[in-house]
């Protein structure tokens, strides 16, 4: 049993916390909070949990790994403190803000013989194992990915606030909250593009409320779209030489239908978990009990993929970050 540490007190911790107590290795430890009131607050549902306004203290702690849900720019920092505490760390996505960081975590992870895992959650999914081997046998022509959800925080954003999600500061927006999941989908499925491109509506700061692009493979194009500020229904699609793989969605998929070129139809056999986030957290709990070091490695270099194309995408739209340094 894994004992687990929390940085941050949103809603995602809770549904990590679900979704780690369901896999049933790990246990909740201990919630490190910048203050009492929102750790108190935080842990009203959990028993047996301590609590930390120190961070010195918090990764003194008897724990194994921490789980890090923090603002997406403080990331980071919190993830390398972590790591230098001799903690795995598993951290909620975008992991980082510029791909340099990334390769410093996992660097410094080695050196300090702990994991690094970014956090995200469709990646790890059964379903995607299932759709890859289904296209084994069948040439790729294009994909379309779509994820666009209306965010809770648009309210204030147009009263003239700028929550986190929305601010440069804190290396927000659709790319890094939503469009993450189409990349982790396309580069899970296809492997690295060689080029990655994106346009975006834009607030003043320069974070996207919405955004569309490519990503670019040798033969074939992945569509890409992210949104804030819109919902979308569309179902994701992959085309082939044989017919067309639809997909309810990008993430938490539960259905995969394949009509053939002659109209006939094929159900793929889709297990959702009983979690959004169960899959993620049996995968870093096997990888942590077991060693698997080659899956491990298989992931860290997705995980430097997705952040290449992020960082790509966001200097072809001018989105800029308070943590960009040119």
């Amino acid at each position: 049993m894994l004992k687990l540490g929390i940085i941050g007190t949103g809603a995602i911790s809770h549904e990590f916390i679900k979704a780690a107590q369901l896999s049933g290795g790990y246990q909740l430890a201990a919630v490190y909070s910048r203050t009492l009131t929102a750790a108190e607050r935080f842990v009203k549902a959990y028993e047996k949990v301590a609590l930390y306004t120190d961070m010195v203290e918090f990764l003194s702690a008897d724990l194994d790994v921490v789980y890090i849900a923090s603002p997406n720019s403080l990331h980071f920092s919190h993830a390398k403190v972590a790591i230098l505490a001799r903690k795995h760390v598993i951290v909620e996505k975008p992991a980082v803000s510029l791909p340099a960081e990334w390769a410093e975590l996992v660097k410094l992870a080695a050196e300090h013989q702990v994991y690094v895992f970014e956090a995200a959650r469709n990646y790890h999914e059964k379903a995607f194992a299932t759709i890859r081997e289904f296209l084994r046998d069948k040439t790729v022509w294009g994909a379309s990915f779509t994820y666009a959800k209306y965010s809770s925080k648009m309210q204030a954003l147009l009263e003239g606030q700028e929550p986190n999600v929305f601010s440069a500061k804190f290396s927000g927006g659709a790319l890094m909250d939503l469009g993450v999941y189409t990349l982790y989908a396309a580069i899970g499925l296809f492997g690295r593009p060689e080029k990655a491109l994106y346009t975006a509506q834009q607030l003043p700061n320069t974070v996207d409320l919405n955004g569309a692009g490519s990503l670019i493979y040798p033969d074939f194009q992945v569509r890409i779209q992210a949104g804030k500020n819109l919902n979308s229904q569309l179902p994701a699609e992959i085309y082939t030489d044989q017919g067309t793989l639809t997909l309810d969605g990008i993430e938490f998929i539960s259905s995969a239908i394949f009509q053939r070129l002659d109209g006939q139809e094929e159900v793929l056999p889709i297990e959702q978990a009983a979690h959004p986030m169960l899959e993620e957290a049996q995968a870093f709990a096997g990888v942590l009990e077991n060693g698997e070091d080659r899956t491990y490695a298989d992931w860290q270099q997705a995980t430097a993929a997705v952040h290449d194309c992020l960082f790509a995408m966001r200097r072809e739209a001018g989105i800029r970050f308070e943590v960009d340094d040119d």
